[in-house]
């Protein structure tokens, strides 16, 4: 489980990198009076009462300013609330409510986040202070008086924020049951395929194409983990699909593959890549599924070595879009590795459901902009500020910049095939979201 993210904003010198460096229990941030001096995101690793957590400090947020320092500061900011799971809003309870305040609880209100305020600098223990009661004007009702410098109510708002947490005694179940779609065209060998790997005649098997007609779902205890399989109707060309009971079959396989955590897309060795198998293959491809390519009745080929290259290249030509899926070349009839296709399927779901660190992920893009500067459009140039990965199946990066329109198809492949060789993310698409200032929206 990913672990959560708390966001420690707020003007400039109200003590934010203080609170942090208590928190954390060691100095991090650089602590000064002088307003700014945090000008980038840092992070620490805590924990409170069992509940691990990150938590990022953040340059002060300041009303708008054309100095580039203070922008990039406040970009960083924007960046670290959209982010995170928790805000925690730092205010100064000797300055009282400052017009800046009421700007950043506006803005935090519309992030729909959780926010706590923590008024800092009520250094009186014991007492709820007069002063920390104006700031429930700012309209974000849970408000605790604090002292960062010494240390006062810290434990109050630890508290108040790991109660937006899951509960960390809770103990995930065992990994959930892999659904593996085994897709492809009619008389491919899915059927066979299932009933060697379940040692069930779970589905009727014939050479007569669309024997079967329906999903059904096979389970499959292995010691790589828990595999359900679903045999799908075979999908033909619309203008092959002449009955109502056979189109819903086919309506019923595409719902399959949105459902699926994995697809076997089966070629058969027979007929090489058709038509028909790149359309399948891109029905899987658009649904950000991971793929593993299984190439059928290969033990019906005689020069295989050779037979073997000359195949490949036909799928990586056809299936351009696909490069990312790893090929087995079997025989469901005499079991040539078969035993082999559920080792891939365990990898490529792995690869699929992978979280890169966020720290990692921003060494990368930026290693990545150094050693290939993105190409100039009109005499500007992308610049990529911030990367975090949010979410995955399939792993989908959002890339802040500074415009959207900057992003060459090209560069984005680049940048692709960097996240690729850093990260592997074999058998799985990479999705890139791109966003920009907010003046850009």
């Amino acid at each position: 489980m990913t672990k959560p993210l708390v966001a420690v904003v707020g003007r400039p010198n109200v003590g934010k990198s203080t609170f942090f460096n208590h928190v954390a229990g060691r100095r991090i941030s650089i602590v000064d009076d002088m307003p700014g001096i945090t000008r980038d995101r840092i992070y620490t690793e805590a924990d409170w009462c069992g509940h691990i957590f990150d938590m990022v400090d953040t340059g002060g947020i300041e009303s708008a300013n054309n100095d580039s320092i203070v922008q990039g500061m406040q970009i960083q900011t924007e960046i670290a609330v959209e982010t995170s799971d928790v805000i925690l809003f730092i205010v100064d309870g000797r300055s009282g409510v400052q017009a800046a305040d009421k700007e950043i609880a506006n803005d935090l209100r519309k992030s729909g986040k959780p926010v706590i305020v923590a008024v800092n600098k009520c250094d009186t223990p014991g007492q709820f202070p007069l002063s920390a009661y104006e700031f429930y004007e700012l309209g974000l009702n849970e408000v605790y008086p604090i002292s960062s410098l010494h240390g006062l109510g810290i434990g109050d708002i630890l508290d108040a924020i790991v109660a937006y947490f899951p509960d960390p005694t809770y103990e995930p179940e065992e990994s959930p049951a892999i659904r593996v779609a085994i897709i492809g065209k009619p008389n491919v060998g899915k059927s066979s395929l299932i009933n060697r790997l379940t040692g069930e005649e779970r589905a009727i098997v014939s050479d007569i194409p669309g024997t079967t007609r329906d999903a059904i779902d096979s389970t499959l205890e292995t010691d790589n983990g828990t595999f359900i399989l679903v045999d799908t109707a075979g999908m033909r060309r619309k203008s092959k699909v002449n009955d109502d009971v056979e189109h819903f079959s086919v309506v019923r396989a595409v719902n399959v593959i949105e459902r699926a955590d994995v697809c076997v897309l089966m070629i058969s060795a027979e007929s090489g890549v058709t038509e028909q198998d790149t359309k399948i293959a891109g029905l899987a491809h658009n649904a950000g599924r991971a793929v593993v390519i299984a190439v059928n009745k290969w033990d019906l080929e005689k020069q295989k070595n050779q037979a073997r290259k000359l195949f490949m290249h036909q799928i990586r030509t056809r299936l351009q879009f696909m490069d990312y899926a790893p090929i087995i070349f079997m025989s469901v009839k005499t079991g040539q590795k078969v035993d082999e296709l559920l080792d891939q399927v365990r990898l490529v779901y792995d690869m699929a459901t992978y979280r890169v660190p966020t720290g990692v992920l921003n060494d990368v893009i930026g290693d990545a902009q150094i050693m290939t500067p993105a190409p100039s459009y009109k005499g500007r140039r992308l610049k990529i500020r911030y990367a975090t990965q949010s979410s995955v199946q399939p792993p989908t990066f959002v890339l802040f910049v500074n415009s959207t329109e900057l992003l060459h198809f090209s560069y984005e492949r680049y940048l692709e095939n960097q996240l690729r060789s850093n990260f592997d993310f074999t058998g799985t698409p990479i999705r890139l979201i791109l966003k920009g200032p907010k003046k850009e929206k």
